[in-house]
């Protein structure tokens, strides 16, 4: 395996407006263009600046209406308008905090290599809308279907929480919004390329307040991709192992002839402590809840081994989000968020993915 490089850093993401600063650029979707470019949707997590942390709060989207309706005083005040794309307008506010920064998506193009930056939108690509995401949208997941260009991405609001909505394109520029298809509060959902005995086929990674089970890998069957069902628990976090607390899907699936390749997400937590590692799974092409192959307990294939996965926003973070073929599909490369704060690159070969599993 090729050595981690930083892709992106905060720095390198121009601000939503002037007086906000970027916190971080991280766990981008993506894919190889016609043309042999690499498109990345970066998540870039940002927040106003505060010189007085006492009078601190946190950015929110509003609708025109509720914008038209503020007084003059708090337009000065605390609301910020941008124009991004016309028509599309959207209109942020500050309110008590929920969460401290707001991410929207913004499309990065690389070369050929997939190692350099060729272009970064200078606003927003990809946001929230009110009362579907007014705080904000995070973790796009882009898989290609046939034709059509299939984003799942995280939505947080007030009324739905952390859900996982669904976009599409032709061609990774404009996007039609579906909706939400996996409710509160479910992550980390990735599409298969293709369909399996008539059904499109999702994984995901529903969350419970409850202490029956660790959160772990499910997956769902939809005929249209906005109904979902038919869904069954399919990768436990096991215990005693790098992905101990909880695991969760990380690029889309990946056809092999061996079967349907997951790279994906461990959590392991010690002393208050958690570090995210990163494994692989092993699929039956017709039958992907049969298990063939993983990821060993306590060898991950990869861990938080750079200086800039091992200290950020959040230390001992490697958190793949994309995975596009290079090499004629001998290797892949491997786009992740590292600590929470940066874009970093891998090379790996898929032999040497394959050696580091074992049996079930």
């Amino acid at each position: 395996m090729v050595e981690p490089k930083i892709l992106l850093r905060p720095e390198d993401i121009d601000p939503s407006f002037p007086d906000w600063e970027v916190r971080g650029v991280l766990n981008p979707g993506g894919e190889r263009l016609n043309d042999g470019k690499i498109v990345l949707y970066a998540r870039v997590a940002e927040a106003p600046i505060y010189r007085n942390k006492k009078s601190m709060r946190c950015p929110v989207i509003v609708s025109e209406k509720e914008y038209n309706a503020a007084s003059e005083t708090v337009h000065k005040r605390v609301i910020a308008k941008i124009d991004i794309n016309a028509p599309n307008v959207i209109f942020m506010k500050d309110k008590l905090c929920k969460l401290t920064t707001i991410s929207h998506l913004r499309k990065i193009i690389l070369d050929k290599s997939g190692y350099n930056v060729e272009y970064i939108d200078k606003l927003p690509t990809f946001v929230g809308t009110p009362g579907d995401s007014e705080y904000g949208v995070e973790d796009g997941r882009i898989t290609k279907i046939g034709n059509t260009y299939y984003m799942t991405y995280v939505t947080i609001s007030e009324r739905n929480g952390v859900s996982t909505s669904l976009a599409e394109s032709d061609d990774l520029t404009k996007w039609k919004r579906r909706g939400l298809i996996f409710q509160e509060q479910n992550k980390d959902a990735v599409l298969f390329p293709e369909k399996i005995k008539g059904l499109y086929v999702a994984l995901n990674r529903p969350e419970s307040a409850f202490v029956f089970s660790r959160s772990n890998i499910w997956i769902s069957y939809s005929p249209d991709l906005v109904f979902w069902g038919k869904e069954k628990s399919l990768l436990n976090a096991r215990k005693g192992s790098w992905e101990s607390e909880r695991n969760g899907a990380g690029p889309p699936p990946i056809k092999t002839k061996q079967g349907w390749l997951l790279i994906y997400h461990g959590v392991r937590s010690r002393r208050g402590r958690s570090r995210y590692s990163v494994g692989a799974a092993l699929l039956d092409l017709k039958n992907p809840e049969k298990i063939l192959a993983r990821t060993p307990k306590h060898k991950p294939l990869m861990v938080p081994s750079a200086k800039f996965e091992k200290k950020g926003f959040m230390n001992n973070v490697v958190f793949p989000t994309a995975a596009i073929p290079s090499d004629k599909g001998k290797n892949f490369l491997i786009y992740s968020g590292g600590a929470d704060s940066i874009i970093s690159v891998r090379k790996i070969s898929l032999d040497e993915i394959f050696l580091n599993m074992g049996p079930i």
